[in-house]
């Protein structure tokens, strides 16, 4: 989809190609006017359930500092530029993190303005986040777009041409998984790009 734009660009690219993509596709599914099916019973209790967690969490470490060791281990270790090496100690320290979420500590308990609160939902949605990127970053052996690897300088379409899935488990642990990068347009208005280096 992104071609050979600059970085910059991908997500004006992003919102036009999948806006489109999302609109036609409602659509092609949705009934105009039709009755919508009935909320379960517990819709919503497991956001209120991690909210409560987080507001009344009463260990010893605050949010900031578990924010910022990751922070770092993604600026070092996760940076543009990485290596093999870089990256896997990165997978190790996001792990650490990750383990010490259990001995967060939230001092506000309050329902208004409360950010100690937001700052730890944040903190929590950013690292699944991070252990995803790093998790996936260490296993694919090539260069490609911002994944710029010292160690796999060029872009191996043979072995690389795929999209990376992850999934990080309530304890932080990630599966990768792949699916096939579409060699097609979605409409018959444009042709296919075929992938060129990236170059500076």
């Amino acid at each position: 989809m992104h071609g050979a734009n600059r970085l910059g660009s991908n997500s004006l690219i992003d919102l036009v190609v999948f806006g489109r993509a999302a609109g036609l596709r409602c659509g092609e599914v949705l009934e105009a006017n039709a009755n919508q099916s009935d909320l379960p019973k517990n819709a919503g209790e497991a956001h209120l359930a991690r909210f409560d967690k987080f507001r009344n969490a009463s260990g010893g470490t605050p949010t900031a500092k578990l924010r910022a060791t990751m922070q770092r281990a993604m600026q070092e270790d996760c940076a543009v530029f990485r290596t093999g090496e870089t990256l896997q100690s990165g997978v190790k320290r996001i792990a650490d993190v990750i383990g010490g979420v259990s001995d967060i500590g939230v001092t506000d308990r309050g329902l208004i303005w409360n950010t100690d609160l937001v700052e730890t939902l944040e903190f929590d949605n950013l690292i699944v986040q991070a252990a995803a990127t790093v998790n996936s970053a260490a296993n694919r052996q090539e260069s490609r777009g911002a994944h710029a690897r010292e160690d796999f300088a060029e872009r191996d379409d043979v072995n690389w041409m795929k999209h990376t899935l992850a999934w990080v488990d309530d304890k932080g642990a990630v599966k990768l998984d792949y699916r096939p990068v579409h060699a097609y347009t979605m409409s018959n208005d444009v042709e296919y790009i075929k992938p060129k280096p990236r170059v500076y």
